[in-house]
């Protein structure tokens, strides 16, 4: 993308002034992510972002944490338009390939991992009506979390507070879009409590895309004494048969940005897409719930974490071979129940010398999953998408234990900071179906990852900073179910990184604050799709590759309650040396060179009314290794948000309006990296709106 768009580029210039006054942008944002205690983010080495609780709730459905995190710099969010797969998200072009869920970037809410042992979360399981406020780290200082290359993403849900309130939401919108959410929160005594429940439908964008998705939560918190607090978070996930509209060719898109791929076999039915064909679907039912236990002795601290859950999932995939599978292949219905738990301990130390204070945290994180899972045929006799014969039949445990340690040493302008984390990752697969083949077999990836970061002060208002660190990202589950030979893929190895980082954060006035970031990943094995087919993708190891990148943000207000954020990314993602027909420099794929947000946002003096204008822009996207195929083209567009806001008594009610792709914009919004039959391309909607109300009551 050589050029932003006019309409991207003159949102962008108008959020670059100086403020002339002082507003409500905040000059010492508190963050816990990087260090794992609170920090001032002008005194973190390192790119972190907080999103808060206005940008992640007003004028937002709530539904998907691509509302929210769109205007983070570095990190690419998209909804695929598709609930049977999750978003995509990508952190400095980390977890761009993934086909199915997020992996390459660490999830973790309220504290509880929601990223397996492997390195595969689920963004959805995110609480976002109940939601406080979202940490986005990326970089070197990442490596401190374990097991993925990209970054760390962590939510923070509210805690129950007086006075005692209940709350109901509506909202509706485009393509049959509807949702309701229903909350209770307060304080008694020692203890507070946060409820939440809400029903998302929607009919879907792209044919065969319907979903509905039903979420509980549930937050206690208990202080007994005014140096300890016990925390208990529980969730809960509901999707039954979400419909996977799966991708299309380039031609399919052009003709109609919500078809289907039509399946040339189909003899019964010609007009029939693959989707529609073997009614490719997804279910999945998932639970969780962990404790937290923070204990002070003086400015020392002890942090206990236990939490564990279950994820049960079948899934419905689509091939246009069924009936002529090798005995090696597994079936196109995947059925699994996974168990999971897992533990942390953690003590926090504070020493004051003279010259400086050093603050050090040791501690250790244990996590298992334990997936029985099985593969089917899909169809009966000549029919479908329905449960055949079994094909598959194991069982797949992971786990991992990781000690760590992190010091940081403040002395009058400078902060120093180390760590060190052992990360071991063990795969043992238990093969119960041998007709096909014993694939029992094991795993086990271990690796030392530092990390080293400076910090000084140049002024008051001028941070600027250096951080590099080594780190690791093994292969998840779904990376090695599949091989070319059919079974399971014990072959493939951990991806290894070399990242580095400079940076500055800037407060050019009360009211405007600047960070820029300048960084390099050298990796090696890079994981990369070896072959992508009705949704089954396989992986193998590549050569080496290197991003080079740029991230800014600015955020600044004026008089008469206008303020303006700005967030660029320009990336250079490369093979950096060639492989199996890849040349050197041929672009990563599911990766755009830039990336752009920007607002203009007004709200008045008594916070009654609001409005924005966003402007979202990305450069063209490769889907494949080779570049040789057609890339999805880059693209800009607008959205429109308005919002109201009353107090009446003891009720205060919320109203919003969202209208997207004003202009009606026809992209491509994701792609399916390397898809075997070139359906590599999953619209976005084209001009579409979106409207709610909500009521709470205060006791």
């Amino acid at each position: 993308m050589r050029r932003l768009p006019f309409h991207l580029g003159a949102a962008i210039a108008a959020a670059f002034p100086l403020a002339t006054s002082a507003a409500d942008i905040p000059g010492d944002v508190v963050v816990i992510t990087a260090s794992r205690i609170e920090h001032n983010s002008q005194d973190i080495p390192a790119a972190i972002d907080v999103v808060d609780m206005a940008r992640i709730r007003d004028a937002q459905l709530r539904v998907n944490a691509s509302e929210a995190l769109v205007a983070v710099p570095g990190l690419v969010v998209q909804n695929r338009q598709n609930y049977a797969q999750d978003l995509q998200i990508s952190s400095r072009g980390f977890g761009a390939r993934s086909a199915f869920g997020v992996r390459g970037v660490r999830l973790i809410a309220d504290g509880i991992p929601a990223t397996m042992p492997d390195g595969q979360g689920q963004a959805a399981t995110f609480n976002l009506d109940r939601a406080q406020r979202i940490e986005v780290l990326r970089g070197p200082f990442s490596a401190l979390y374990g097991n993925h290359s990209g970054g760390v993403i962590q939510l923070f849900t509210e805690e129950g507070k007086a006075p005692a309130a209940v709350e109901m939401s509506m909202m509706g919108g485009s393509d049959g879009t509807r949702k309701a959410d229903l909350a209770a929160q307060g304080r008694h005594g020692t203890m507070g409590y946060v409820l939440d429940a809400s029903r998302f439908d929607t009919d879907g964008y792209r044919d065969h895309s319907a979903a509905r998705r039903d979420q509980a939560f549930a937050k206690l918190t208990f202080e007994p004494d005014q140096r300890s607090k016990l925390t208990i978070v529980a969730s809960a996930l509901r999707q039954d048969d979400s419909q996977d509209p799966l991708g299309v060719q380039w031609a399919t898109f052009q003709r109609d940005p919500r078809a289907g791929e039509t399946d040339p076999n189909d003899t019964v039915t010609p007009r029939r897409t693959f989707a529609e064909r073997y009614d490719t679907r997804k279910s999945i039912d998932h639970q969780q719930v962990g404790a937290s236990y923070d204990i002070h002795f003086g400015e020392h601290r002890l942090h206990v974490m236990l939490y564990g859950g279950n994820r049960d999932v079948v899934q419905y995939q689509a091939f246009s071979k069924a009936f002529q599978a090798p005995a090696s292949h597994s079936g196109g219905v995947i059925d699994f129940e996974r168990r999971f738990h897992g533990a942390a301990i953690s003590w926090h130390d504070v020493r004051r010398f003279d010259a400086g204070v050093l603050r050090t945290t040791v501690g250790v994180d244990y996590d298992r999953s334990s997936d029985d899972r099985q593969g089917y045929e899909n169809f009966v006799d000549t029919q479908l998408g329905l449960r055949g014969a079994l094909r598959r039949d194991e069982n797949d445990v992971v786990s991992n234990l990781d000690p760590y340690v992190q010091s940081e040493w403040q002395s009058g302008p400078w902060r120093l900071t180390a760590g060190l984390r052992h990360s071991r990752v063990k795969v043992d697969v238990d093969d119960r179906f041998l007709a096909n083949g014993n694939d029992s077999g094991g795993m086990t990836f271990a690796r030392t990852t530092p990390v080293l970061g400076a910090l000084y002060k140049a002024t008051p208002a001028l941070s600027l900073y250096a951080s590099a660190a080594r780190g690791f990202e093994t292969p998840t589950l779904n990376e090695s179910f599949y091989s070319a030979s059919g079974g399971f893929n014990f072959g493939l190895r951990p991806a290894r990184s070399t990242h580095v980082e400079a940076g500055a954060k800037l407060r050019l006035a009360e009211s405007t604050r600047a960070d820029v970031a300048l960084f390099q990943v050298r990796t090696r094995d890079e994981l990369v799709v070896d072959a992508a087919s009705g949704g089954r993708t396989s992986y193998r190891n590549a050569a080496r590759t290197v991003r080079q990148g740029v991230e800014v943000s600015f955020d600044t207000a004026w008089r008469h309650g206008l303020s303006a954020h700005a967030a660029l990314t320009g990336l250079r993602a490369v093979y950096d040396e060639a492989f199996a027909g890849v040349g050197k420099g041929n672009r990563l794929p599911g990766v755009a060179r830039v990336t752009a947000y920007a607002e203009l946002a007004w709200r008045d003096s008594a916070d009654r009314y609001g409005a924005a204008l966003e402007a979202l822009a990305s450069g063209r996207v490769y889907a494949e290794d080779t570049n040789r195929e057609r890339p999805a083209p880059g693209y800009a567009i607008l959205n429109l948000r308005l919002q109201a806001r009353q107090a009446l008594g003891a009720w205060r009610l919320r109203e919003f309006v969202r209208l997207g792709n004003l202009l009606d914009r026809q992209y491509v919004g994701s792609v399916i990296v390397g898809d075997t039959n070139k359906r590599y391309y999953e619209a976005a909607p084209g001009r579409n709106w979106q409207a709610g109300v909500s009521a709470q009551y205060l006791f």
